[in-house]
């Protein structure tokens, strides 16, 4: 199942639905969904950040977060009006 900006274009609540419905469609499937916004793609199993034709991370919705790269300031920047969670910690060695 492919998914291409399933939700680019529609307002909060239709998003809510949309997504609710996707959540059944994609069970027990290979699916590659296609987002910028990312409440569509927190949930997969993996998550791949694409900047400039180039593949730049992968990871869970977790993961991207802590490395605090391209996925973690897009989150910053879609949720920013919203109160966050704790952000979660730098992991050791980051900032090498």
């Amino acid at each position: 199942l492919i998914l291409d900006e399933a939700t680019s274009s529609v307002d909060t609540e239709t998003e809510f639905k949309v997504r609710s419905a996707l959540d059944k469609m994609v069970e027990g499937r290979t699916s590659i969904v296609i987002a910028h916004r990312l409440s569509t793609v927190q949930r997969a199993d993996k998550i791949i950040v694409m900047h400039k034709a180039q593949l730049r991370e992968m990871g869970t919705h977790q993961q991207l977060l802590a490395q605090r790269g391209i996925y973690y300031k897009l989150y910053q920047l879609q949720y920013k009006d919203q109160e966050l969670p704790a952000t979660p910690p730098v992991p050791a060695g980051a900032d090498d």
